[in-house]
C-alpha cells in the first residue's frame, strides 16, 4: 500500500445517482485520487450487488460501506491481513465473512433477521407493511418504478431490507418507527420506501477501516469526509476533517446567520457549480494537517 497522509470517506449516493448520470468530473477526481495516492473509501445505501456497476464504471477498488452502516467490503486480499479477531477488549468485534468477491465485515445482523423483526413488529402494532422480498417481480417493477433487472437487484440485500407501508396514516407511521425503536430496529427513509436494519453503524464502520488502514501503513492516517448537505450529518461527525459540496441553495442557506448547522461547523464548503470544484477539493485533501 502506498504512503498517504489520509483515507478519503465519499458518501457518493448524490454524486453517483442509481438511476441518471453522476455529476461531472468526478470521474476524473476519483482517478486524480488514485494517482495521488490517497485511498477513498465510499459510503452507500445500496447493497453490494446494486453497487457493482458503479465500482466497474469508476474504476473504484477501494473498500466501501453499503446499505447505510451495515458492514465494511473489502476487496479480497485488499490489506493482505486479517482483522482482529474478538477477544476481551472488544468481544462483539465482528468476524469476517465472504460476500460474493468481497471480505465483509459485517455490523448490522444479516438478513432475514430484521425481515422477521419486522413482520412480527406489523402483527403485534397492527401497522401493514410489505416488504420487497415478499412481491413479485411484476409487483416489485410497479412499486418501484425500475425495469426488472434493477428492481431485482434492489431487494438482493445482505443485512437491511426495504419496505413501505400500505394505507397507513402518519400516526401509525410514527407509533410503527417508536416501537420498531424500542427493539433496536433502525429505520432510514428512502424516498417512498424505507431500510430497516439492525446493528447498523456508520461510525463503527469507519473506525475500523480506519483501524485497517493504520495497521496497513504502520501510522495513523488522518481522515477526510466529503458529503453533499443531504448526506453529511450520516458522514462529518466521525472524521477529522470535512468537506462540504452545496448547490446554490444549501449555499444561499448557509450565508444565512439564523440557519444552524451544528454538524456541518469547522467543514470547508465548496461549491458543485464551481468549475474547479474538483481541483478545490482535491487540494483540500492533500492538504497537510
Amino acid at each position: 500500500m502506498r504512503q498517504t497522509s489520509c483515507v478519503l470517506y465519499i458518501a457518493v449516493d448524490s454524486l453517483i445517482p442509481a438511476r441518471g448520470k453522476g455529476v461531472a468530473g468526478f470521474d476524473e477526481f476519483t482517478a486524480a485520487l488514485d494517482h495521488a495516492g490517497i485511498p477513498a473509501v465510499w459510503l452507500t445505501s445500496r447493497s453490494r450487488l446494486q453497487f457493482d456497476e458503479p465500482r466497474r464504471k469508476y474504476g473504484h477498488a477501494h473498500p466501501f460501506i453499503a446499505e447505510d452502516g451495515c458492514g465494511v467490503y473489502l476487496p479480497v486480499d485488499y490489506f493482505h491481513l486479517r482483522p482482529d479477531a474478538p477477544g476481551p477488549r472488544s468481544p462483539k468485534k465482528a468476524s469476517t465473512v465472504r460476500l460474493g468477491r468481497f471480505t465483509c465485515i459485517p455490523f448490522a445482523q444479516p438478513l432475514p433477521a430484521v425481515a422477521e423483526a419486522l413482520e412480527a413488529l406489523s402483527e403485534e402494532s397492527a401497522v401493514p407493511v410489505v416488504t420487497l422480498g415478499s412481491l413479485s417481480l411484476r409487483e416489485l417493477t410497479q412499486n418501484t418504478g425500475l425495469p426488472p433487472r434493477e428492481a431485482e437487484l434492489s431487494r438482493q440485500r445482505d443485512f437491511d431490507a426495504l419496505f413501505f407501508f400500505a394505507g397507513t396514516s402518519p400516526e401509525q407511521v410514527t407509533r410503527f418507527l417508536a416501537e420498531g425503536g424500542k427493539r433496536k430496529v433502525q429505520f432510514r427513509q428512502q424516498g417512498a420506501l424505507w431500510s430497516a436494519a439492525i446493528g447498523a453503524s456508520t461510525r463503527s464502520c469507519i473506525v475500523e477501516v480506519s483501524r485497517l488502514y493504520d495497521r496497513a501503513l504502520r501510522y495513523h492516517a488522518h481522515t477526510v469526509a466529503l458529503a453533499t448537505e443531504n448526506l453529511a450529518p450520516n458522514l462529518f461527525p466521525f472524521c477529522d476533517r470535512r468537506v462540504l459540496l452545496t448547490d446554490y441553495e444549501t449555499q444561499t442557506a448557509s450565508e444565512n446567520p439564523s440557519h444552524e448547522r451544528v454538524q456541518h461547523r469547522g467543514a470547508r464548503v465548496v461549491p458543485l457549480e464551481a468549475p474547479d470544484v474538483w481541483e478545490q477539493v482535491l487540494e483540500i485533501v492533500r492538504a497537510k494537517f
